[in-house]
């Protein structure tokens, strides 16, 4: 059931009546018989996935958080009896036992996603390769896989680390797991955040169901108007790029850019403002992040849930253990000190990019995604100390206007180029297409090709429009400081109501007359619902 299509709206307009009407302590129950219905009517074949991902998560998470209590509590009544090495030991005793089950879970639930998601692609490349033979498997990939797998490990790193308590109650838990809002592309939620908030009843809020109906709105001008009228003519040139001369190509590139953050946040904001009419505030998943200064930062505010996952439980693992610990050590007496103490940090970077870039999907044009921005996030630790003394040489203000908005459109354009590998049918595609962007026919035929990729003179002024819209709401919203995107809605709430209407009845007529439908057209494709 597409975000943006007309059975969706009823869907919701109903789950949100039936939300308010049941007694405030069954609210949670009727939330779960909506995301498992959801799931039905979108992804019959591959529930059973989801149920089983439930089901070993709920019983792994409560012997550890069980393992947790009873350390807790032993501790409590024996604690002027135990020495601080029988203290140590009964701790080293118990992380043993939780890691194994910690082994066990992420093993199955990453199993299941590896093979459905990642080595389905790998067999039939193996049969292409080995024997000429294209071989279909089938197999279908359950809805949201990747958002409710990470999901999962997070809840369970956490009750490992005896950050949370453990769920007791497996109906409340499988709401977490399927709450159907963000099953399609998130954010990915962690349990601290927001499973209390679906477990308890939330009492109707006139602010808070207005903020989430506006949210909609600005999510389906994002899709409906820029995204998937974008799309036409990226889809073009990515699927036919042979065809298309080197400025084309970047207008495409270029063009991804817009669409894939149009896209996804747009998604993201329909999923928010739908659960933000019911009372539950889900994590932000972007904060304006083309506006960032480098790509460090553009992946602070890009994809936050995703960011900071790996962040959490990849990058401090590795950065942080004793064994890399060490290993920055010996390597400081052979690379020197300020080199030799970044290779943790080094390898703790590529192995969180890899996996972003794995995230996406099998192929290897992901993993050259990830190690692309990997390595340029690297360069910049490494290159660092040269930087600020060419700088310095130079007598630039780095507190200028002028250098930040310098910084601000560099990184767009390393994103913009990074996105190739994401976008392009291929590895080898993308590096055609690379070569297709320096060669000496950049330019030719950009005049006479443009008109013909699908858009009118018409469709450049309407995305043009809302960009320019965005935009300037976006730098509203920078300018003041918005940390939680409520900025617009807070400023808006202040206004008289007339000239609110006003604001909101044009924001619908325009997604209305503008938005992009007709035969053939697919309001369910949004790009993050294939990862």
């Amino acid at each position: 059931m597409a975000f943006t299509s007309f059975n969706f709206l009823v869907f919701v307009a109903v789950i949100v009546a039936a939300y308010y009407l049941t007694p405030i302590k069954g609210r949670w129950m009727t939330l779960l018989a909506a995301s498992y219905a959801f799931y039905l009517i979108s992804s019959p074949k591959t529930f059973i996935f989801v149920i089983f991902t439930t089901v070993i998560t709920f019983f792994g998470g409560r012997y550890i958080g069980q393992q947790n209590d009873e350390q807790k509590a032993y501790l409590a009544e024996h604690k002027d009896e135990m020495s601080r090495d029988d203290k140590k030991a009964l701790k080293a005793e118990v992380q043993k036992r939780k890691r194994k089950m910690v082994a066990l879970i992420l093993i199955a639930n990453f199993g299941v996603l590896a093979i459905l998601k990642y080595f389905k692609t790998y067999i039939e490349l193996a049969f292409a390769a080995i024997g000429g033979v294209q071989l279909e498997l089938g197999i279908l990939i359950p809805l949201g896989i990747s958002f409710y797998t990470f999901q999962s490990a997070a809840y369970i790193l956490d009750l490992y680390r005896s950050k949370i308590s453990h769920d007791t109650n497996i109906a409340k838990f499988a709401l977490f797991m399927s709450f159907f809002p963000q099953i399609i592309q998130g954010p990915i939620a962690r349990h601290d955040q927001l499973a209390a908030q679906l477990y308890e009843g939330h009492k109707f809020s006139y602010e808070n169901f207005t903020f989430g109906m506006q949210l909609i709105l600005w999510g389906f001008f994002k899709k409906l108007i820029i995204a998937d009228r974008v799309a036409i003519l990226t889809s073009e040139v990515f699927e036919n790029y042979t065809d298309y001369a080197g400025g084309v190509v970047f207008v495409a590139l270029l063009f991804y850019t817009i669409q894939i953050y149009a896209d996804f946040s747009g998604g993201i904001d329909i999923a928010r403002g739908v659960a933000q009419m019911m009372g539950i505030e889900m994590s932000h998943n972007f904060m304006r992040p083309y506006f960032s200064e480098s790509l460090s930062e553009f992946w602070r505010r890009w994809h936050m849930s995703l960011s900071f996952w790996t962040r959490d439980y990849i990058f401090y693992s590795i950065a942080l253990s004793k064994f890399f610990g060490k290993l920055g050590k010996d390597m400081r007496k052979i690379l020197g000190d300020r080199v030799g103490k970044l290779v943790p940090v080094i390898i703790a970077q590529y192995a969180t990019f890899i996996t972003i870039g794995l995230w996406h999907g099998a192929e290897f044009k992901y993993v050259a995604y990830g190690l692309y921005n990997g390595t340029v996030i690297v360069l910049a630790l490494l290159l660092e100390p040269y930087f600020k003394k060419t700088l310095e040489k130079l007598h630039i203000n780095t507190e200028s206007k002028f250098w930040k908005l310098f910084q601000i459109v560099r990184t767009f354009f390393i994103v913009v180029f990074g996105r190739m590998f994401a976008k392009a049918m291929s590895f080898s595609a993308a590096l055609y297409m690379y070569g297709a962007m320096f060669r000496p026919d950049m330019g030719g035929g950009f005049s006479e090709t443009i008109l013909t990729l699908g858009l009118t003179n018409i469709d450049f002024y309407i995305i043009l429009f809302g960009c320019i819209v965005w935009f300037i709401l976006s730098l509203i919203q920078e300018r003041g400081g918005d940390k939680d995107n409520t900025y617009i809605r807070k400023k808006m709430a202040e206004m008289a109501l007339p000239l609110r209407w006003i604001i909101l009845l044009a924001g619908f007529a325009c997604v209305l007359v503008l938005g992009v439908y007709g035969p053939g057209y697919d309001a369910a494709a949004f790009i993050y619902r294939g990862f």
